[in-house]
C-alpha cells in the first residue's frame, strides 16, 4: 500500500503559528527614541527637580522657586523666602530669612509651617535655643555635635559661639511633628539656631531642613509605575515617589519618572545604556520590510514539503536511548560537571592588565580579588588566593577540585583555575552583571533586597559547612566578595582555601556583614563596637543607613532591620563558643525574607521559603532544587 501523504496536524499548527507571531513581532518594531533623563532646570550649581520648578514654569505655587543673579535660589513660603543650601530626596536644607548678616539667633517665628501641607520641619535638625526660662528643656549629651556657626567656625564657649539651650527635635518631647519654632516660647525661649545633623553622623550643617511632600490625593502625586509611595513623616496626607532599586529618576509620572539603571565597569548607567545592544530604529524597519516577505515564503515553502511528507505508523517508529535525557522532579545530572577550564598565568595576567591596582576588587585574609576581560570579551572575576609554599600549594589545588564540584544558586560558578608552578593559584569566577555588594550599597539598595542578601549568604555558608565533607569555610566572607546577578542574587565568592584557616571566624565576619546591610557603611573593628553598643542601648535608629529612611519605612520592615541587628550582635556574643552558629541564623534569616513575600517586596523567590527546623539542614538545602554536591566518580 502507498504511503499516505498526510499533515502532522501538530507541525503545521506550529509553523502557523510562527508564521503569525513573526508578522506580528515584525510589524510592532518601534521607531521611539532611546530613552534618556529629561535635563532638569538650572540655577547656578542647583539642578531643579519636580516637583520643585522655577517661577517661568507652570507648576503648582508651593514649589514655585526664584533664581536670583543666575546663581541664588529661593524658595517662598507664606510671604517668606528662604535661601536654598541644599537639595535632598525627601527635602532640602534652607538658611534663616532675613538674615543679611551672620547672627547666632534667630526669630522663633520665622518658620511658621504648622498647617502646611507641602513643608514641615524636620526631626533631623538641632536646635541651640537663647535665653529660655525653663533649663528642663536642654537635652544633655546633644552639644557634643560638630555645630558650625554661619562664619564656618564650631559653636562652642571657646569661640565665643555658645549655642545655649541645646535640643533635638529627634526627642519629641516639646516639640513634636507638624510644630513649628515658636512652641519653645512656651519655656521663655528668645531666640534659636539650627543645625541638620543627618542620621548617623554628629556633624551639623547649618541651616533649616523642611521636609516636603505632596497631598495624596493631588494628581500631581501619581507616581510612575516603576516607584513606589511613601508617606511624609512631618507631613499628615501627603506623600512622595521613590524610583524601585534598580531605577532612577524623580519616580514621579509628570516629572522625569523613572528609568532602568544598572552597574557596568564600576559606572552606573540608565535607560537604553542597559540595553545589551542598541538598533537604529529606521534601519529595524527596512529590515523588518526585507525579511517579512521572505520570512512568508520559506513558511509557505516549508508547509508544503510538510504536506507532502508522508506517514508512518506508530510500528514504525524508533527511538534512540543514547539521546533520552533522565532528570528528576529538581535537580538535573550531567557527565562531564567538572568541565573547568585550565588557564596560564600569562593568559590571566593579560587579562587583569599585569594585576594593576586599577582592576583591583577587594582584598583579604584569602587573597586578592580582581576584575578582568579574557580574549573573547568575557568579563570575569580572578581571585589570587594566598598560598606560602608547596604544601598549602596542593591543598588549594584539591580544595578548588572539591569547590568546583559544588553546584547552587548563590555560589559564583567557577569558570577555571590556574596552578602554574611559581606563581599564586588563581580561581577565574563568572562576573555578575550588578557588580560587588559592597558597590550597590552605595549607590542605594532597599531593604527587601538587602535582607533576601543576606538570607541567600547564610543559607549557602551554612550548606557548604555542615553538608559537606571535609567542610567548606568561607573565612573571608565581605560585601566585597558578594556579587549580584540581573535579578540581584547573591554569588559568593573567595573562598579561603588553606587547610590551615580551619579556625572559623565566619560568625563575627558575618555579623559585619549584617552591619554593613543595616548601616550602609564598611565596618572596621572600632565602628563594630559603636554599632553595637547603640543597637544595645535602643538607639538602632541612629546607625540605619540614611539612604534607607528608616523613619519612613514600614513598621514590618523597621521590626525586620531590628531583628537583622540583633542577629548580628548574637553572632559576636555567642558565635565564637557555639551557642549560635550559622544555621542558626541561617533560619532566623530565611523567615524573615520569607515574609516579605507582600508589604512592597518583589515576589518571593524560588529559595526563600519557611520550611526550616531544627530536626535537619536538609529542609533548607532543598529550598534551592538546583543545589547539590556532585561526588567524582
Amino acid at each position: 500500500m502507498p504511503p499516505l501523504f498526510l499533515p502532522s496536524s501538530s507541525s503545521a499548527l506550529f509553523l502557523l503559528l510562527l508564521l503569525l507571531l513573526t508578522l506580528q513581532t515584525l510589524t510592532s518594531i518601534s521607531l521611539s527614541q532611546p530613552q534618556a533623563l529629561r535635563s532638569p532646570e538650572k540655577c547656578g550649581n542647583f539642578s531643579v527637580s519636580f516637583p520643585f520648578q522655577l517661577s517661568s514654569s507652570s507648576s503648582a505655587a508651593a514649589f514655585r522657586l526664584s533664581c536670583e543673579n543666575s546663581s541664588t535660589l529661593f524658595l517662598h513660603i507664606n510671604h517668606q523666602s528662604y535661601r536654598i543650601i541644599e537639595f535632598f530626596t525627601d527635602g532640602l536644607l534652607v538658611d534663616f530669612p532675613s538674615s543679611p548678616s551672620c547672627r547666632q539667633f534667630n526669630d522663633l517665628r520665622s518658620f511658621p509651617f504648622s498647617a502646611n501641607q507641602f513643608f514641615s520641619i524636620s526631626f533631623e535638625n538641632v536646635i541651640g535655643l537663647y535665653d529660655c526660662e525653663d533649663s528642663s528643656l536642654c537635652k544633655f549629651g546633644c552639644e557634643t555635635n560638630d555645630l558650625f556657626g554661619c562664619d564656618g567656625r564650631e559653636e562652642d564657649e571657646t569661640s565665643g559661639g555658645d549655642i545655649g539651650c541645646c535640643y533635638p527635635l529627634s526627642d519629641h518631647s516639646a516639640w513634636r511633628v507638624g510644630d513649628d519654632f515658636s512652641v519653645f516660647s512656651r519655656y521663655g525661649c528668645r531666640g534659636f539656631s539650627s543645625w541638620l545633623v543627618p542620621r548617623g553622623t554628629n556633624r551639623g550643617k547649618r541651616g533649616v531642613k523642611l521636609e516636603w511632600a505632596i497631598p495624596r490625593n493631588s494628581p500631581e502625586a501619581i507616581c510612575d509605575r516603576e516607584a513606589r509611595t511613601v508617606n511624609a513623616t512631618a507631613i499628615e496626607g501627603s506623600v512622595r515617589c521613590v524610583c524601585r532599586d534598580g531605577f532612577v529618576g524623580d519616580g514621579f509620572l509628570h516629572g522625569t519618572g523613572c528609568l532602568k539603571s544598572c552597574y557596568k565597569d564600576g559606572k552606573e548607567l540608565y535607560g537604553d545604556k542597559c540595553k545589551i545592544k542598541k538598533h537604529n530604529g529606521k534601519k529595524l524597519t527596512v529590515l523588518a520590510g526585507v525579511l517579512a516577505p521572505l520570512f512568508i515564503l520559506g513558511s509557505l515553502l516549508a508547509l508544503f514539503c510538510l504536506l507532502k511528507r508522508p506517514v508512518t505508523s506508530h510500528k514504525d517508529q524508533q527511538f534512540d536511548i543514547s539521546t533520552t535525557t533522565t532528570t528528576t522532579n529538581s535537580v538535573s545530572f550531567r557527565k562531564g560537571y567538572n568541565k573547568t577550564r585550565l588557564f596560564t598565568y600569562r593568559e590571566l595576567e593579560e587579562a587583569t592588565k599585569g594585576f594593576q591596582d586599577s582592576q583591583k576588587l577587594t582584598q583579604g585574609k584569602t587573597g586578592t580579588i580582581y576584575s578582568g576581560n579574557l580574549t573573547n570579551g568575557t568579563r570575569v572575576i580572578v581571585h589570587k588566593v594566598l598560598c606560602e609554599n608547596q604544601i598549602e600549594f596542593m591543598e588549594i589545588s584539591s580544595q578548588i577540585d572539591h569547590l568546583s564540584a559544588v553546584l547552587h544558586r548563590n555560589l559564583a560558578r567557577i569558570i577555571g583555575f590556574c596552578m602554574d608552578i611559581g606563581y599564586n593559584p588563581l580561581v577565574v569566577y563568572e562576573y555578575p552583571v550588578n557588580g560587588s555588594l559592597g558597590d550597590r550599597l552605595r549607590l542605594g539598595l532597599d531593604w527587601c533586597k538587602r535582607v533576601n542578601i543576606v538570607a541567600e549568604v547564610a543559607g549557602l555558608l551554612a550548606l557548604l559547612q555542615y553538608e559537606n565533607y571535609p567542610p567548606i569555610l568561607h573565612t573571608n566572607i565581605s560585601s566585597g566578595n558578594i556579587f549580584l546577578d540581573e535579578d540581584f542574587q547573591a554569588k559568593v565568592t573567595g573562598f579561603g582555601l588553606q587547610r590551615k584557616q580551619r579556625i572559623d571566624t565566619s560568625m563575627y565576619d558575618f555579623a559585619v556583614l549584617l552591619l554593613e546591610i543595616v548601616t550602609g557603611l564598611k565596618q572596621r573593628e572600632e565602628t563594630v563596637t559603636q554599632a553595637l553598643q547603640k543597637i544595645r542601648s535602643g538607639k538602632l535608629e541612629e546607625i540605619v543607613d540614611p539612604s534607607m529612611y528608616f523613619h519612613e519605612q514600614p513598621v514590618a520592615f523597621r521590626e525586620q532591620i531590628g531583628l537583622v541587628a540583633d542577629i548580628a550582635t548574637r553572632c559576636v556574643l555567642f558565635g565564637g563558643d557555639g551557642k549560635f552558629g550559622m544555621v542558626d541564623a541561617a533560619r532566623e534569616l530565611l523567615q524573615i525574607a520569607g515574609n516579605n513575600g507582600g508589604g512592597g517586596c518583589d515576589k518571593k523567590r524560588d529559595g526563600i521559603e519557611e520550611t526550616f527546623s531544627n530536626s535537619s539542614l536538609l529542609q533548607m538545602i532543598s529550598m534551592s532544587p538546583d543545589s547539590i554536591y556532585l561526588p567524582k566518580t
